[in-house]
């Protein structure tokens, strides 16, 4: 009985001809960045730039990998040398390839000491993060500090024991500015708009509070890149995990999935070295806005709008929802009619034509994403995905009679997680429970539960909030939504913009 052998550095040299590996020395790479939150996406997205670069210009640029939230590392990775299986699959085709940038791996889940012992080394030029949304501890409809987010708090009070993101990274320029004064770059990699600016807001405002000039010289010393990152890559499952042993005949326990399509614009806005990531298709730029605002609001803004009003229709993934006839057609003319004209010239791009590409890579059969999965933390990605559109809309006087649907899908894809209607669902978001609290004080009456969540001001800017046009869309579709027939909220605002744009075409031909 032949040992099924698990992937590490003495595998490299046996692995199948169908697996590509790394084409370096990975004994002779040293670390000279870190990132934080090495999880799916990072694992399919920067890693693999990195270990392209390496292959074209071998240099200082290793990774360590530094997790202070669960997963923990030291059994999947650490185990295996820092190398997974990255698979691309789209459809029916499969490529499969080592992956070698990330030479280390820290868990730093128990305390901060061993993430602060990495930030601060001064080997370390460069620290990028996947944390998600919600790992900012930012206010989502101002981009500033959460001073009243727990963590903040605790940091705040124990700055030697951080355990949020600020606060630790705030923490580690501390210790670099004492120990060796190099500069530092800290790179956003999470889908947050300007991620650059929000990331310097929340590490300078706790700064501040540090007091000592710590401020001005994070100022002075580190530079905060803003980032546009693309490339789907859904929750590893076992049958993930299993596959590669089925077909490649090794054990793999750190297996990352991703479609073939990879995007990735940075703002050239840096402290001091950093790779030459534009050699493995990276773009740097002066200013990612409109590349964020085109992949956000079109691609995200697809997602979460198939995401949550999938759930409510009985569908489990993506490709089930942009399948659904009534779904497609929705999210597309969404899309094109109400989305396309906020946006600013993108270099490069067609917007119609993104549109169709994103639609088509939504529908990749072989890309698991759940929408629950999707659905996660929602009021941390709807701002920059709907509400910003909507506002831009509504300065423009033009309709947002389908962007309101997906945001009343938001709210009742909470609501209806809640037990006045039963607990449909888990959900994980960091506003659940507020809104939970609301329909169990509420009820089913769809304008007071769509007025008790406008209210909260932290994800809702209260210009906004206050417009009437938008109230009552929002309204109206969050009532039809929570009726026995949840879709007749999609076909109603489909109806409607058949009719308006009817009457602007007579209105025009006049």
């Amino acid at each position: 009985m032949n040992t099924i052998e698990t992937l590490g550095p003495r595998l490299l040299e046996r692995l199948p001809a169908a697996v590509q590996r790394p084409s370096y020395d990975r004994a002779s790479l040293a670390p000279g960045m870190a990132h934080l939150g090495v999880g799916a996406f990072h694992r399919c997205h920067q890693a693999e730039y990195t270990d392209d670069l390496l292959a074209l210009q071998f240099d200082r640029w290793g990774i360590v990998g530094i997790n202070i939230r669960p997963p923990t590392l030291a059994d999947t990775l650490g185990r295996q040398g820092g190398l997974y299986t990255r698979l691309t699959r789209e459809n029916d085709h499969v490529e499969a390839r080592v992956i070698g940038s990330i030479v280390k791996v820290v868990d730093s889940q128990d305390s901060p000491d061993p993430a602060l012992a990495v930030l601060a080394s001064p080997d370390i030029e460069l620290v990028t993060m996947t944390v998600t949304e919600k790992g900012y501890c930012h206010i989502p409809s101002t981009g500033a500090l959460d001073l009243g987010h727990p963590d903040i708090i605790h940091d705040l009070a124990n700055p030697d024991a951080p355990r949020s993101v600020p606060g630790i990274l705030t923490r580690a320029l501390e210790q670099r500015r004492v120990t060796h004064g190099r500069k530092l770059t800290l790179l956003s990699c999470d889908n947050i708009p300007t991620n650059g600016v929000i990331l310097e807001n929340v590490v300078r405002a706790f700064a501040e509070r540090r007091g000592d000039g710590l401020a001005d010289w994070i100022a002075a010393n580190a530079a905060f890149p803003s980032a546009m990152v693309d490339r789907i890559a859904p929750a590893v499952t076992q049958d993930d995990l299993d596959s590669v042993e089925r077909w490649f005949g090794y054990r793999d326990t750190a297996v990352a999935v991703g479609e073939p399509f990879r995007q990735w614009v940075i703002e050239q806005k840096f402290a001091g070295r950093i790779p030459s990531w534009d050699l493995a298709g990276a773009t740097f730029v002066d200013d990612v806005t409109p590349f964020e605002h085109l992949k956000m609001r079109v691609l995200n803004g697809a997602q979460t709008t198939l995401a949550t009003l999938g759930v409510q229709a009985g569908l489990e993934h993506t490709f089930d929802a942009v399948a659904d006839p009534l779904l497609s057609v929705f999210v597309r003319r969404m899309l094109v009619e109400e989305t396309l004209p906020t946006l600013m010239p993108v270099p490069g791009i067609e917007p119609l034509a993104y549109v169709e590409q994103s639609l088509g890579r939504l529908k990749n059969t072989a890309i698991r994403h759940r929408n629950h999965q999707i659905a996660t933390d929602g009021s941390q990605k709807i701002v920059q995905r709907l509400l910003n559109p909507i506002r831009d809309c509504l300065e423009r006087g033009t309709s947002i009679g389908l962007l309101s649907v997906p945001v009343a899908g938001w709210m009742a894809y909470l609501i209806l997680a809640s037990a006045r209607f039963g607990k449909r669902w888990p959900v994980s978001d960091p506003y659940a429970g507020r809104i939970a609290a609301i329909a169990d004080e509420t009820g089913r009456d769809a304008q007071a539960l769509a007025s008790a969540i406008l209210a909260i001001d932290t994800i809702f800017d209260p210009g906004l909030a206050a417009n009437e046009i938008f109230r009552a869309a929002v309204t109206s579709a969050l009532g039809e939504l929570l009726s026995d027939d949840p879709m007749a909220a999609v076909r109603h605002s489909l109806e409607q913009d058949q009719v308006a744009r009817l009457k602007r075409s007579k209105q025009s031909a006049l």
